[in-house]
C-alpha cells in the first residue's frame, strides 16, 4: 500500500467510524430522553405528518415486514402513544392514530441526525453536493451494499433551499 495513501485511507475509514457512532449516539440519546427506538419515532413521526395510517401503509413507508410494523404498534400502544381504530366501511383494516399523549411526544421529539444532516447539505452548492454523493456512492460500492434496501427519506420543503434542484439519484451499491 501506498504510505502516502495509507494514512488518507485511516482517515476515510476514521471518519465513516465517527459517522457510525455519532447516529448511534443520536439513537440511544432519542431512547434515554424519550423511550423510544427509532423506528418508533418514525412512527409518531408519520402518524403526526400524515393521520391516521393503516399498518400495511406504515410498514410500506419504513420498509420494514408487516410483522415488525406490529411489533412496533404494539410497543406503541402499551406506551399508550397510539391505538387501533377501525376503518370507516372497512372493519378488516385498523387504523393507527396518534393519542393525544402520542400527538404531544410527536412535536416535541427532536430531528433525527439525519434531518440535521439534509438541512447543512441543503445549505451548500450543487456541485459540492454532487461531489459529496459521487464518493459515498463509491464508498457504499466498496463495500457491496447491494442486499441492504434503502429507507426512504422524506424531505420537507423547508429542509431543501428552494433554489436547487435535486440531483438525479444514481444506484446505490449496484
Amino acid at each position: 500500500m501506498n504510505p502516502e495513501n495509507e494514512i488518507v485511507i485511516k482517515d476515510i475509514v476514521g471518519s465513516i467510524r465517527k459517522l457510525v457512532r455519532a447516529v448511534y449516539l443520536d439513537s440511544q440519546k432519542m431512547s434515554r430522553q424519550f423511550g423510544l427506538t427509532g423506528p418508533q419515532s418514525v412512527v409518531l413521526r408519520l402518524l403526526l405528518n400524515n393521520g391516521a395510517m393503516s399498518s400495511a401503509e406504515l410498514s410500506r413507508s419504513m420498509y420494514v415486514t408487516p410483522s415488525n410494523m406490529t411489533g412496533i404498534i404494539d410497543r406503541l400502544e402499551r406506551k399508550t402513544l397510539v391505538k387501533r381504530a377501525g376503518k370507516e366501511g372497512d372493519r378488516r383494516v385498523a387504523l393507527i392514530i396518534l393519542t393525544d399523549t402520542g400527538k404531544e411526544l410527536s412535536e416535541r421529539i427532536p430531528d433525527p441526525i439525519e434531518k440535521k444532516f439534509v438541512k447543512k447539505l441543503a445549505d451548500l452548492e450543487n456541485e459540492h453536493v454532487q461531489i459529496l454523493a459521487t464518493a459515498m456512492n463509491q464508498i457504499l460500492n466498496l463495500i457491496d451494499v447491494s442486499g441492504i434496501e434503502e429507507t426512504p427519506l422524506e424531505l420537507s420543503h423547508e429542509s431543501v433551499s428552494s433554489g436547487q434542484e435535486r440531483p438525479p439519484k444514481e444506484n446505490i451499491g449496484k
